[in-house]
């Protein structure tokens, strides 16, 4: 059985993963949707490709160390450590 925090690690590689193919698929769909409308230059596909994908990444990306976080026990050590210094303080 994998520790709690090599499991999530495990679950992170995964679902960058599947990120990073929702960044293909979506610049796929931008580059489909652009060419409908005009012939596609090359700096347009670049810019396309960029945009689009790391736009796709950043937010995907963002969620998912926010679960891996939660996941991995980060969120319990911080809100511990928190409380600890409520007590003394108090």
């Amino acid at each position: 059985m994998l520790t709690d925090n090599a499991q999530a690690w495990s679950e992170f590689r995964r679902m960058l993963v599947w990120i990073a193919l929702a960044g293909v698929l979506m610049v796929i769909g931008a580059l489909w949707y652009l060419s409908l409308y005009d012939a596609l230059y090359p700096s347009a596909i670049l810019a396309a490709i960029g945009g689009v994908f790391l736009s796709t990444l950043l937010g995907c990306g963002l969620f998912a160390a926010a679960f891996f976080s939660d996941k991995s026990g980060h969120d319990s050590n911080v809100s511990s450590a928190t409380q600890q210094d409520d007590e003394q303080g108090s």
